[in-house]
């Protein structure tokens, strides 16, 4: 690994690193929180919880604006953050819109040429990643998972698709039926091919009913966001976990947008959410 920079943050250490991805057959750039237990004490590893941004953001949106490396210093939990896609490959068209290619990578295997040899930001974000950062950095193999939008559809599929290798998952304003929302729909045509049966292995709401983990879902969407009606549909979603009573808890937060704002208002609820599954102590308050 490359370290491209280095800054002090709550005792700890934001650090930013470029790394020739295999899956991805292109260079990768990812972000990580090392909070200060993780270097002070030589051989002590802590753990993760790994972050998956949305649509055109990179490993660098949710550092310098979800506010939450001063909870994450407390807690003793390190916080890494992938881009969202590769970069640089030079496909045909994969700048040419926001919602595909360059920054929608979507957390799929791509199967559709000329997609398929790069566009494996699944593989890459439960495989390679995590053994990456676990035989170089001061972190255990103890994880957990959230994002946004299109990366907290990413982080609901890790979880449901992998019992066992999260001890916790949450979402803000995921994409939480792929299938039948523009956004999904355009990325898993492209991606995947016109088989639907394909798209279906990839959608939240149609892996609840057989998931063979139930582990509690902790969603947060605003009220005010303005993907809500047509993109999100967080509902589909709780249904779908009504019906096999898995548990499930939507909180529709009153005049919040899709924004960063809303993100870094409740990250300290998902920040503990988590740091409870993982073992952590949580801070006296």
């Amino acid at each position: 690994m490359e370290l491209l920079l280095t800054n002090a943050s709550f005792g700890g250490e934001h650090r930013r690193y470029r790394h020739t991805a295999a899956t991805l057959e292109c260079q990768m750039e990812f972000s990580i929180f090392l909070p200060p237990q993780s270097l002070a004490e030589p051989g002590r590893k802590v753990p993760v919880l790994y972050w998956l941004s949305g649509l055109t953001c990179n490993d660098e949106n949710f550092m310098q604006k979800a506010g939450a490396q001063k909870l994450a210093a407390e807690l003793g939990l390190a916080i890494v953050c992938p881009d969202t896609s590769p970069r640089g490959v030079n496909l045909p068209g994969e700048d040419d819109s926001y919602d595909f290619g360059s920054g929608a990578g979507f957390y799929v295997n791509a199967t559709e040429q000329p997609w398929a040899p790069h566009y494996r930001m699944y593989d890459y974000v439960v495989k390679e990643l995590p053994q990456l950062v676990e035989s170089e950095l001061p972190v255990s193999a103890e994880k957990s998972i959230s994002g946004h939008s299109m990366g907290g559809h990413g982080a609901l599929i890790c979880a449901l698709k992998n019992p066992g290798l999260y001890r916790s998952v949450s979402a803000f304003a995921p994409v939480a039926h792929p299938v039948e929302c523009p956004w999904g729909q355009k990325a898993f045509a492209g991606y995947l091919g016109g088989n639907q049966e394909q798209w279906n292995q990839w959608d939240a709401t149609l892996l609840i009913a057989d998931a063979q983990e139930r582990l509690p879902l902790l969603i947060d969407q605003g009220t005010a966001d303005q993907f809500l009606a047509e993109q999100l549909n967080p509902q589909a979603l709780v249904r779908a976990c009504h019906s096999v009573n898995h548990p499930v808890t939507l909180r529709m937060q009153s005049g919040y947008d899709h924004s960063y704002f809303f993100i870094a208002s409740f990250i300290d609820d998902h920040l503990h959410h988590h740091a409870e599954a993982l073992g952590l102590a949580q801070p006296q308050l």
